[in-house]
């Protein structure tokens, strides 16, 4: 089975549940990880599951202006936090807007702040419902991976997110 997985992160956290689900997927066949700079150059139609995520902003998936926020919050003179390299870089919205792909397997995940999904909103129910517009077929209910308020994973979710993995790999229809 081959698998890509496209990401979008702009503090790490998402690359980082990206890499743990290419861990928990990797037995299954190939993985190949990108961030969604790198995705336009990639024909995603050779590939047996298309597994797209990135960072809740707004109760949804980022816009220019809430990545630009992003980088703005990270370049204060307090800030502790690192920008992922392509973090100013157009994002999933933009990337899935323009996939001419009509049919294929997918999955969406998510990072979010740990508070309940009503308050904080959730990018993989926007990522997976611009996947079936597509015409993806998803072989998982979107997940939601969590940060906590300062924008650092909480424990144990690299390790779920290796799981999730794994049950993708286990569920998706390629799989041999």
């Amino acid at each position: 089975m081959r698998t890509l997985i496209v990401y979008e992160s702009m503090y790490g956290n998402t690359h980082a549940v990206a890499e743990a689900i290419a861990r928990g997927i990797c037995a299954a066949g190939d993985v190949t990880t990108i961030p969604v700079s790198q995705a336009p150059q990639q024909d995603v139609s050779s590939y047996d599951l298309l597994i797209v995520g990135g960072p809740t902003h707004v109760h949804g998936m980022s816009r220019e202006s809430t990545r630009r926020g992003a980088v703005e919050a990270a370049e204060k003179p307090e800030s502790n936090l690192a920008l992922e390299p392509d973090a100013a870089s157009a994002g999933l919205r933009e990337w899935l807007d323009g996939l001419t792909v009509d049919e294929g397997n997918a999955a969406a995940f998510d990072t979010r702040i740990d508070k309940p999904a009503l308050i904080t909103g959730r990018a993989s129910k926007g990522i997976s419902k611009k996947l079936r517009h597509l015409g993806f077929e998803l072989v998982a209910d979107p997940e939601s991976f969590l940060v906590d308020t300062n924008t650092q994973l909480v424990d144990g979710e690299e390790a779920r997110a290796q799981h999730w993995g794994q049950m993708l790999a286990k569920q998706s229809p390629a799989h041999t």
